[in-house]
């Protein structure tokens, strides 16, 4: 499975998801400038990230269970 491109990319979109949400979680927990100009920001890039991540999963599991 670690050889199939398609899972590497999974793979990554969804380090990219846990890392915009980290980057999220540490705006609010520090508050500030950074908080107030790019909270509402960010969560909108982790959704996006995490709809392409959740499209990517299902296109693996098709591919896998039609056997490609």
């Amino acid at each position: 499975m670690l050889q199939d491109p398609l899972f590497i990319i999974v793979a990554i979109a969804c380090l990219a998801v846990a890392g915009i949400l980290l980057v999220g979680i540490g705006g609010f927990a520090r508050g500030g400038e950074f908080n107030r100009k790019h909270a509402n920001r960010v969560m909108r890039y982790r959704i996006a990230a995490q709809a392409v991540a959740i499209l990517l999963i299902l296109v693996f599991v098709a591919f896998r269970r039609m056997g490609g």
